[in-house]
């Protein structure tokens, strides 16, 4: 059975002007032979000034029979946006090669191995997960072929199960001044903490005398799968896969069968949410580039979805105007608002969302001309802050 095509939704995409999306760089060729393992976001990067506009270059070829499916052995013409299929041939025509051989814009394939089995969930996740209490042979780790002794697992012989572990929570703190949005912080969390010392408690020490601190979730590593082969409490389960050793206080969620999209398609957006920041990056601690993961501060019910690119800015640092307000002198000193600058945001990079929940995404960093650092915020990447 064919693979389902791939279809764009015009929700997904902002109406731009033909001018604005055919950009082209400076060493874009005449024409352009689509080649094995090339992907749209990758061809788009090497000639379009803005890659992730790639899906209104396809539309504009009203002679290509589907403007959004391309082939090993297309010419793109790339002076007028014009696309022919092979030997020259521009007309509508019957296509012979199979589908399934169609460059899809970012294949899962291409960067799964770049992406962090990492996801957000709520509390009562967490609060109510089975957990391994023992291994087996009394061992304080265990591996793939090994059985753990779980408690609190409500399952049948042969079910399969996701092991976690907490790595951090995310919460977020009422504005400082009004009418300006929540910031939100990433706190780690050590994943050898009990339970009680994991749990977010509800209580006087979440309020602040400008309003409530809001718990938003626990980022939680998925490291390997365990199938049931007995019931009980506890129950024992045969670790399948793990990329790491198993210990006593690991939790058991449900496995999610597919936890990434079948492919990704790069696309601006509909509006960039008000301080959406990098607020955790999921395996380094200062700073990170291209091809690195990183935790952002808005999801879902912000209408981050899945494909959405953002361009990345860090703050302008505040500098002394030392020509009119030399320092150590008075003008400085009694002038000190007017003796400061703030210098504009600079440009990073560019990244694309990959898994959204509510209040937290993931993105992929897909370029940059700088480091990532905590605190760099998004932009829609069409205008300039």
């Amino acid at each position: 059975m064919l693979k389902k095509l791939l279809s764009i939704s015009a929700g997904l995409l902002l109406t731009v002007s033909v001018f604005a999306a055919q950009q082209w760089t400076d060493n874009a060729p005449h024409t352009y032979i689509v080649k094995k393992g090339d992907t749209l976001w990758s061809i788009s990067a090497k000639f379009l000034i803005k890659p992730w506009h790639w899906p209104e270059i396809w539309q504009l070829n009203n002679k290509v029979r589907n403007p959004h499916l391309i082939y090993p052995g297309d010419e793109l013409v790339l002076s007028d946006g014009s696309v022919s299929h092979g030997e020259g041939s521009i007309g509508p025509h019957i296509r012979e090669t199979s589908l399934d051989l169609a460059v899809k814009p970012i294949p899962l394939s291409a960067i799964k191995q770049l992406l962090k089995n990492t996801k957000v969930v709520d509390e009562d996740a967490i609060r109510n997960a089975p957990h391994v209490v023992a291994i087996e042979e009394n061992r304080l780790r265990g591996t793939s072929g090994q059985l753990v002794y779980v408690r609190g697992l409500d399952a049948n012989v042969g079910d399969q199960f996701a092991l976690v572990r907490p790595m951090g929570r995310y919460y977020d703190m009422p504005p400082k001044k009004a009418g300006e949005v929540r910031e939100t912080y990433r706190q780690s969390r050590d994943g050898r903490d009990g339970r009680q010392s994991l749990l977010w408690r509800h209580g006087p020490h979440e309020w602040t005398f400008k309003g409530r601190v809001r718990f938003l979730g626990y980022e939680v590593l998925e490291f390997g799968t365990v199938q049931v082969t007995r019931t009980g409490d506890p129950s024992s389960a045969l670790v399948t896969y793990s990329d790491f050793e198993v210990r006593e206080g690991d939790f058991i969620l449900p496995l999610d069968a597919k936890p990434y999209d079948d492919q990704f398609v790069p696309h601006p957006p509909a509006s960039a949410p008000d301080n959406m920041r990098v607020v955790a990056f999921t395996d380094a601690l200062a700073v990170v580039g291209p091809s690195q993961v990183i935790a952002m501060t808005r999801g879902s019910e912000d209408g981050v979805d899945n494909g959405t690119t953002y361009a990345i800015y860090t703050e302008g640092e505040v500098v002394q105007d030392r020509t009119d307000y030399p320092e150590g002198k008075s003008r400085a000193f009694f002038n000190p608002h007017d003796s400061k600058v703030k210098l504009p945001p600079e440009f990073v990079g560019h990244v694309m969302v990959f898994r959204t929940f509510k209040r937290v995404s993931y993105g992929l960093i897909m370029d940059s001309v700088r480091p990532v650092q905590i605190g760099d915020f998004m932009h829609d990447p069409d205008s300039t802050p």
